[in-house]
């Protein structure tokens, strides 16, 4: 620190003088005009020295920014002539422009990345992914200030060599242009002379260039991948839909809305897992769960001697009768009405244009793959043999476990733990990490699992699954402890560690499509064949329904309408920046955007502001007095960078921060909305109100407290 406080005190000093001292009048053009020749008979005499000095005087110049590096280079032309002023000056701007970049990164970099990490982040993967280029096309066009492209690259994680050697380039034919202009200095009556329209012009052509050049290598490489493949002289279809979940419902949907002739191909049941084995089939096991705990509180709604027991057979009857009234929302007859071909099958990629499906071929434009994901196993020796189940495998039970071991503290491991738990199951949830809900703030996660184990659930954490074996007729899950061995008795293990993207059986492999974890895709969706996208589960980064549906606009529109999207600047970038999620817990937990964990990893600056749902009023008749709302804002400003609600319905209250932070509405406008008393979402206005309370102007205030003191007399 004490070395940066001495480096920015030099500079500061350095400049300081430089203005002080009136040193600019000696950088202008009539100086340079006057003195020319004495210039040049001292260089005569003196060539190294003369060289030196010019050299020196040119790269601090240049380093601390000072106004006058035009004429300097016009000096260059003057005194040393083209070739030769055009190597001193060459290497002069660029180390001289390279000290400004590394001021510029040792003494700012560090606090402009941490007040700013999450603005910079885009910019940074930008420059760290195509910088080099990006430079060089900046320093090919005089119309941008060369000082203030060396101290803004110098903010930027681009190497210093990188910045270097492509403003050595970059800047050669604007150093010609001047120094040229430098020998003819005599003829020069103001600087705007050196640059005519005509030239102006061509630096603006010569710039746009590699921008053009730019397209024509990403057409290149695009067309490489196609090498290999010989693409159809004609279409059968605009676009087919590989999925039949919630990413290739909407893709489909899309296409067939504006009139595309578009094939939708699911190879197990429409809707996919959210209607068949995820978001549908738990929440409807959630709700039945739900009243069965509020059986156990009748007494506080004052009822005496209520019973009932869970028919554990029934309750999974209702989940399948309730998937079934949700089932035609998504059925082949509804999206066959709106104009899609559903088929069923197993589809296959053959080609980049060829899709098969049970022998039958189909070709296609473009084609969105959204096969989604499917439960993780761990490689745990002895769990297959036990018989294990899944959030796609449990909903055939009929029996209630009577010991259920629930591997896993994540939304679905928690959700279906709590919801086996209220249905009579004794249930032991390991986790192999320190809390559940690891994603979600510690005082969040430790409120959820207060509430398990207040109602019989085993929380396990920091415990690691190593086997499961059969001991005296039963079966035993050993876990590793750090204070040792764990041995847990159970009578059905249902593992939900997480999920994996579907990749094997749809020719991925064979085809050389990229994948990792997930199918990899640029911000526009596309594969590395930019005509074959993937969106949803299968492409990531967040494995939600409405994500999936999200990202399905952006792919199906990017696919259908490439051509068209050229006129209006290029592709559709999926937009990640507000996403929402709930686990349906009870308490229920909802986030959008930042939590104070995620802020502190990143190095964000934040204030909280929270409120306690147990103080409202709604809360409190409805017996649910427990939770908040938790907001983090910019310090001193109402902007939101994010909102965790923990508390009833806390899903369903969070959508108020979405639109907020979607739409840039800050806490002010929260509180001067008018919210319905008495209900839930009064909290979303009781939170802003704290963080107003919080940010009160005092000086105003006792300024208006003299002021009624005065109209009192």
């Amino acid at each position: 620190m004490i070395k940066r406080l001495i480096l920015l005190a030099l500079v500061a000093g350095a400049i300081a003088a430089f203005f002080a001292f009136d040193l600019g009048r000696y950088l202008s053009l009539e100086v340079l005009q006057a003195q020319r020749d004495t210039l040049i008979e001292y260089r005569d005499a003196h060539p190294v020295t003369a060289t030196a000095v010019y050299f020196v005087v040119y790269v601090i110049a240049t380093a601390l920014s000072l106004p006058g590096a035009t004429v300097l280079t016009l000096a260059g032309g003057a005194v040393f002539g083209l070739l030769w002023g055009l190597v001193i000056v060459s290497f002069a701007s660029t180390i001289g422009a390279t000290g400004a970049f590394l001021v510029a990164r040792y003494l700012l970099r560090d606090a402009i990345q941490s007040r700013y990490a999450d603005k910079l982040k885009a910019i940074n993967a930008g420059i760290e992914r195509d910088g080099a280029f990006y430079l060089f096309t900046l320093r090919l066009v005089p119309l941008f200030p060369f000082f203030l492209i060396n101290l803004l690259m110098g903010l930027t994680a681009m190497r210093a060599r990188t910045f270097f050697w492509v403003s050595q380039i970059g800047m050669f034919a604007g150093t010609v242009v001047y120094v040229n202009a430098g020998t003819q200095l005599a003829q020069l009556t103001s600087l705007r002379g050196i640059l005519s329209p005509g030239l102006l012009g061509a630096f603006v052509l010569l710039g746009v260039f590699p921008l053009l050049a730019r397209k024509l290598v990403d057409w290149i490489k695009a067309r490489r991948v196609y090498a290999a493949h010989r693409r159809p002289q004609r279409f059968d279809r605009n676009l087919i839909v590989i999925g039949g979940g919630s990413a290739g419902l909407v893709s489909a949907y899309i296409a067939a809305a504006v009139k595309a002739r578009v094939t939708l191909i699911e190879k197990h049941k429409m809707g996919g897992d959210c209607l068949n084995s995820g978001c549908v089939p738990s929440k409807a096991l959630i709700r039945s769960a739900k009243f069965a705990s509020h059986l156990d509180r009748a007494g506080e709604f004052g009822f005496d001697d209520v019973t009932g027991r869970p028919d554990f057979a029934k309750v999974m009857d209702r989940v399948q009768s309730v998937i079934a009234a949700i089932e035609p929302h998504d059925s082949v007859e509804r999206y066959s009405g709106l104009g899609v071909e559903c088929l069923h099958g197993e589809a296959r990629l053959i080609d980049p244009w060829t899709v098969e499906v049970d022998g039958r071929r189909l070709t296609a434009r473009s084609i969105v793959l959204a096969t989604g994901a499917e439960p993780f196993v761990p490689p745990i020796p002895g769990l297959a043999e036990a018989g294990y189940l899944t959030s796609d495998t449990l909903w055939s039970l009929r029996e209630l476990p009577q010991r259920l071991v629930v591997l896993g503290g994540g939304p679905i491991g928690c959700e279906l733990a709590q919801a086996f738990a209220r249905l009579g199951s004794a249930v032991t949830q390991v986790e192999m990490l320190p809390q559940i809900m690891g994603r979600e703030d510690p005082e969040i996660a430790a409120a959820v699992r207060a509430r398990f184990e207040a109602e019989g659930i085993d929380v396990r954490v920091n415990t690691r699954a190593k086997a499961v074996v059969s001991e005296n007729g039963g079966q035993v899950l050993i876990c590793e402890t750090a204070d040792g061995e764990q041995r847990i008795a159970f009578d059905r293990i249902l593992v939900a560690v997480g999920r994996s993207a579907r990749l094997k059986g749809y020719g991925l492999e064979e085809l050389g499509v990229k994948t990792a974890r997930t199918i990899e895709v640029n911000d526009f969706l596309q594969t590395n064949y930019p005509n074959i996208y993937a969106c949803g589960d299968v492409a990531g980064p967040y494995q939600f329904t409405h994500t999936a549906a999200h990202m399905a606009w952006y792919a199906a529109v990017n696919a259908l309408f490439e051509p068209l999207l050229a006129l209006r600047g290029g592709k559709f970038k999926v937009d990640y920046s507000v996403i929402p999620w709930a686990t349906f817990t009870e308490p229920e937990v909802a986030r959008v955007g930042l939590n104070e964990t995620d802020a502190k990893a990143r190095g964000i600056a934040y204030e909280v502001t929270t409120f306690g749902i147990d103080d409202l009023d709604r809360a409190i008749a409805d017996g649910e007095a427990h939770g908040l709302v938790k907001v983090l804002t910019v310090p001193g400003k109402d902007r939101i960078l994010g909102v965790t609600i923990m508390g009833e319905h806390a899903g369903d209250l969070i959508a108020e921060y979405v639109l907020a932070m979607r739409h840039r509405i800050g806490l002010n406008k929260i509180l001067g909305t008018i919210h319905i008393y008495p209900t839930l979402a009064e909290a979303n206005k009781y939170v802003a109100g704290q963080w107003k309370q919080a940010h009160k102007p005092e000086a105003l205030l006792r300024w208006v407290e003299r002021f009624h003191a005065w109209r009192r007399g």
